[in-house]
């Protein structure tokens, strides 16, 4: 997994974040073979034209074996950012899961 995130418990409970339920909508093969196929993921609560990602369909269960995602399932997508990178929501803003 080219792109894999670092997972840093310590730092990843300290860090601002917000985590969105999500559905695996299609499979998407390779246009060139030597490529991954990306998983299609709607993520519910984001603007109707951007709620749409594309990831690589490669993940890691728990005994580091590689796993793939499957049409229909249903997946969390976790958005987090170091603290020097947020500033203090303005009053207007809507809240998520509010």
């Amino acid at each position: 997994m080219a792109d894999e995130p670092k997972k840093d418990k310590q730092n990843s409970e300290e860090k601002p974040a917000v985590t969105l339920p999500g559905t695996v909508e299609k499979i998407i093969p390779p246009v060139v073979p030597f490529e991954a196929e990306k998983a299609q993921i709607v993520v519910e609560g984001a603007d109707h034209l951007y709620r749409e990602i594309r990831v690589e369909n490669l993940l890691k269960d728990a005994d580091g074996k590689e796993v793939s995602l499957k049409p229909g399932a249903e997946v969390e997508v976790t958005i987090e950012a170091d603290i020097e990178a947020t500033q203090p929501a303005k009053q207007n803003q809507a809240r998520v899961g509010s």
